[in-house]
């Protein structure tokens, strides 16, 4: 086959404006090389940047090596014990010494490395997390002192709660605890899907008691004799745990909670650690874009370097909008996590958002991405090669995002209709125990969580693209009022997950734009995140007026929501020249 004579300039718009330079030129992407963790106290930041050191000196061979022969990450673990990172990072601070609490802020520059460099070693962090939530939410003392131990004793955790019949619908346990005459219970049953299931030093276990059928959790050993495990059900480095408890002995010593108190802290651990979905999506995303903009700023086709042709340059600078709005909303809703209290459960919507739309913007991410590096995606030695295979499970795990939208929709009317009062949020970077994360209560009643009025903050920015998306804003609120969906589409669940998306859009950019205020984001990076928002607004309007479905009044409706981002050629070559190509050659993993 003939190649195609292309002329030079094909791929390459001529500039024949004069940009003006920013003097703003600092994103907001980890580079684990340059990061000081300046927020932080000093032994916090000593502790995070030995974990980066860790990786760093292991190297990226190792890192796919081992991932590529499915090896457990010993080594790691070995580390985790010797410089106390989960007994410091997950111990609350009443159990601990001066540098132990369970902070959210810190927890999340964690998550971000660990998922920098990998699901792996996320993933054994993040299913300790899950393991560690009913016991520390439980008023079980005797447990709570043994797992403090266990952690200083390098041990990790598991969380037995979804089963292979019956997935993560909890209703339909089939983990029995039968009493017996002395007072003891006797467990029979099997959990299927459970992270860390082959070495945790403690897993807590959802189940029903047999002679009230009540729900209840308590904690086994994982070598224990009673405990059989049965197989690693995912070819991966990770070990995804089926277990059957045969007969296991139950003290009540044993048992974390009984009841509705028990079925709450199934929920409210979930609350906790579908945070950091997240975060793990927004770290695997910065490493891989270093790894893009590396290789295709270096390659010559065309007599060019790939940087250089339009196409090119419009994949990386969506890339870097997606992911900066991704970090942005995600550090944001930090704050509510940590303000949180029984009068301001703001952080209901937030937590599924970070888990339901910053996992799914980064799979979009690693589309653009990959349509950069093309073939060199596929190749053994990239990380990439690695993260796109993983960025997939994110928005899959701790509840599916059809799940998550379910729970955001509950919150909808009162979002938009009946806004409460509340003080600002401050930036809570504070080093304190986030106490009322293992108090959260009761997990009914989620209709009547109040928001604060997110108009109050769209009204504070008028740029070009952010005027657009609030006419957006305003059509959607037209919709909801002239074309509330009726008896049949609110039980059509396809058509109200476009609903869904479009209400989430408009919790993402608030949130955003109030971190952009707090931290003084460069308005061209607000700009070019309101173009991607507008472009997403008026696909997923699309999409529901071609709902078959649909009402006119709805289809007339959606089709105004349909708008054009507005055009600004200077700015767009200053997101290039000061965010986006200056990334090249930052970061590179030690070999």
């Amino acid at each position: 086959m003939k190649m195609l004579n292309l002329p030079k300039n094909f791929f390459i718009k001529k500039q024949t404006t004069k940009h003006r330079s920013s003097t703003n030129t600092q994103g907001v992407l980890l580079n684990p090389k340059t990061e000081n963790y300046e927020y932080l106290d000093e032994y916090s930041q000593t502790l995070l940047k030995k974990t980066i050191d860790f990786f760093e000196q292991r190297g990226k061979a190792k890192l796919k090596e081992d991932d590529h022969e499915r090896l457990w990450y010993a080594d790691f673990l070995a580390f985790v014990k010797k410089e106390q990172l989960f007994a410091t990072l997950l111990t609350p601070s009443s159990f601990g010494n001066e540098n132990t609490r369970w902070d959210t802020f810190r927890n999340c520059a964690l998550n971000e490395i660990l998922g920098f460099y990998g699901l792996a070693h996320w993933y054994t962090w993040q299913v300790s997390i899950l393991g560690l939530g009913p016991i520390w939410i439980s008023e079980n003392e005797h447990v709570k002192k043994k797992a403090v131990q266990l952690l200083q004793d390098g041990g990790i955790f598991a969380f037995g709660l979804s089963e292979k019949e019956h997935g993560a619908d909890i209703y339909a346990s089939d983990m029995v605890l039968t009493p017996q005459e002395d007072g003891s219970y006797r467990a029979n049953g099997g959990k299927y899907y459970i992270g860390n299931g082959n070495k945790a030093a403690l897993v807590s276990t959802f189940g029903k008691l047999a002679d009230t059928d009540e729900y209840v959790f308590f904690v086994v050993d994982s070598q224990h004799d009673n405990y059989q495990l049965i197989q690693n059900v995912v070819n991966s480095q990770n070990y995804v745990a089926e277990y059957r408890l045969n007969d296991y002995p139950i003290r009540e010593e044993d048992i974390l909670a009984k009841g509705r108190d028990a079925w709450d802290m199934a929920l409210n651990t979930v609350n906790i650690g579908k945070f950091n979905l997240g975060w793990a999506s927004i770290g695997i995303c910065t490493h891989s874009f270093y790894e893009a903009i590396n290789h295709a700023s270096h390659r010559r086709l065309f007599d060019h370097y790939v940087t250089d042709f339009v196409h090119i340059k419009l994949l990386f600078t969506e890339a870097y909008a997606r992911l900066t709005a991704m970090k942005m909303f995600a550090q944001r809703a930090i704050d509510y996590m940590r303000i949180a209290s029984p009068e301001d459960r703001r952080y209901l919507l937030f937590t599924p958002m970070v888990k339901m739309k910053v996992t799914t913007q980064g799979e979009e991410v690693m589309n653009l991405l990959w349509d950069v590096i093309a073939a060199k995606g596929f190749e053994k030695n990239m990380y990439f090669e690695m993260a796109v295979r993983d960025i997939r499970a994110l928005p899959k795990l701790e509840g599916t995002v059809h799940v998550n939208m379910a729970l955001i929709l509950k919150f909808m009317g009162n979002y938009f209709f009946k806004p409460g009062k509340f003080s600002d949020a401050p930036k809570m970077r504070q080093a304190t125990n986030d106490d009322f994360l293992f108090n959260q209560g009761a997990t009914k009643g989620l209709g009547k969580t109040r928001f604060h009025d997110y108009r109050e903050v769209y009204g504070e920015f008028d740029s070009p693209n952010v005027k657009i998306f609030k006419k957006q804003i305003r059509l959607l609120k037209i919709l909801l009022l002239l074309g509330k969906p009726n008896k049949e589409q609110t039980k059509d669940f396809d058509f109200l997950l476009n609903l869904g998306e479009l209400f989430t859009l408009v919790v993402y950019g608030q949130l955003i734009l109030e971190e952009a205020k707090l931290t003084n984001l460069d308005d061209d990076i607000i700009e070019q995140i309101f173009d991607v928002m507008i472009r997403d607004f008026s696909k997923f309007a699309l999409q529901l007026s071609a709902k078959s479905s649909a009402t006119l009044v709805q289809q007339k409706i959606c089709e105004r929501m349909i708008k054009r981002p507005y055009v600004d050629n200077d700015r767009y070559q200053r997101m290039w020249d000061n965010y986006v190509s200056i990334t090249k050659d930052q970061y590179e993993m030690n070999p």
